[in-house]
């Protein structure tokens, strides 16, 4: 018997276009963003903008999640998340188009455009997978995972030699991303083909006072913030700093680059097993604490060891990290009891994980060049990699983030 929690269509049958379009939404939430880093040096040499607007650039899409995640849900209890997706899709690729100008204005104007559509990517994705297919959101949620982190590493890989070697610019090497949103956006209409009487529906029947503050208020819900927070914090600061302090311990810039790639390739199998894992077995937390420990050894091996040992330490970071993403959105779906509620979680979960994920960069260096060494940072990152150890301990409890009230025929919830 499949389960059916709060979802009247659980019983139709999956839609093998419906999961190619899934993946290629996932594709588009970290390509264009991973895609700029590599370039970020052919864009100052060529605009003449300084570092400090440099590092806005990669900056404003994380600033946008945090702002928007909140209301994405929003926008899909009002015309369905279907048509918000479609939403985002036009919106990313209008960003896409924007930021290829050879503008510093253009070019902020659409890593902005292209935040906000990630955000709501980012967010609806848990919801749409319980309210579709909450019987194989395990296998969903590992698969749209991977398909994020074999984007990521692909984005920073070929950005350099689209831009060099095939002799596109910068701006040529951006705007590649655009055939992949497009090509998202055709497949994804067939999805909201018949939905537009239920959008009207739904916005006839929304009042001003759509939003709840519930999940906001649940203890359980900010454990889940909490550990979203800190599993986005050690990525996002080695994808700023990291080659900069291999540099430091005498590995040379090309290698220190590639253990990012490493990094991403391998965090690939966590991605796809852990939520598989987490639907089949009862001590979820296991999952979020072997997560935290594997980072924790190899944040060690990069601080303090040896450089011989640095891609093995990668490897367990990459392993980690990949356990950590995927376990904290397959329990966006496990830890709610309708697609709604799991688009809520998301959305608070995201909207503060970016906040922090924006601001560890930005401290780090800080840091740093307060410092004038790594020695405190790299502490600094163990230190977030034991604390996502203890909140790993909690995250994989089975208890719904809010307790379910029946009334009538629809379903409210509270703590």
């Amino acid at each position: 018997m499949r389960k059916t929690i709060g979802i009247k269509d659980n019983k139709a049958k999956i839609s093998i276009i419906w999961v190619i379009s899934i993946l290629f939404i996932a594709a588009n939430l970290r390509a264009p963003i991973t895609s700029i880093g590599p370039l970020i040096s052919l864009i100052r040499d060529d605009t003449g903008i300084n570092n400090a607007v440099a590092g806005m650039v990669t900056t404003i899409p994380l600033i946008a999640f945090t702002l928007v995640s909140p209301a994405a849900p929003l926008i899909a209890k009002r015309i369905g998340m279907e048509w918000t997706l479609l939403y985002s899709l036009l919106l990313l690729i209008v960003g896409l188009f924007f930021r290829s100008i050879s503008s510093v204005t253009a070019l902020m104007t659409g890593m902005a455009f292209m935040g906000i559509a990630i955000a709501v990517g980012n967010v609806l994705l848990p919801g749409i997978i319980k309210q579709k297919h909450p019987e194989k959101a395990g296998i969903l949620t590992g698969a749209y995972i991977a398909s994020m982190n074999l984007s990521s590493a692909i984005g920073f890989g070929i950005s350099i030699p689209l831009a060099k070697e095939a002799g596109l610019g910068w701006q040529g090497s951006l705007l590649c991303w655009a055939i992949l949103a497009i090509a998202t956006l055709i497949l994804w209409l067939p999805q909201v083909k018949g939905k537009r009487g239920e959008r009207k529906n739904r916005a006839s029947k929304s009042t001003t006072s759509i939003f709840s503050f519930e999940m906001w208020k649940s203890p359980t819900a900010w454990n889940i913030t909490l550990f979203m927070g800190l599993q986005s914090l050690p990525f996002y600061i080695l994808s700023a700093w990291l080659p900069d302090m291999l540099m430091a311990q005498g590995m040379d810039q090309a290698k220190s680059g590639w253990m990012l790639s490493v990094n991403q390739f391998t965090s690939l199998p966590a991605t796809i097993i852990t939520p598989i894992v987490a639907m089949r077995i009862s001590n979820r937390s296991i999952l979020g604490i072997i997560s935290g420990i594997l980072m924790t050894i190899g944040m060690v091996g990069v601080g303090f060891g040896q450089l011989l040992l640095i891609p093995i330490c990668m490897v367990l970071i990459g392993l980690g990290n990949g356990m950590a993403i995927s376990f904290a959105m397959i329990t966006f779906g496990l830890r709610t009891e309708s697609a709604q509620q799991a688009a809520d979680l998301s959305g608070m979960a995201q909207s503060i994980g970016y906040l922090l994920a924006a601001i560890g960069p930005i401290l780090i260096g800080l840091i740093h060049d307060l410092t004038h060494s790594w020695a405190l940072p790299k502490l600094i990152l163990i230190f977030i990699t034991v604390l996502l150890i203890i909140s790993g301990a909690f995250v994989g409890q089975r208890k719904p983030v809010l307790k379910k009230i029946q009334k009538s025929d629809e379903k409210s919830y509270s703590i």
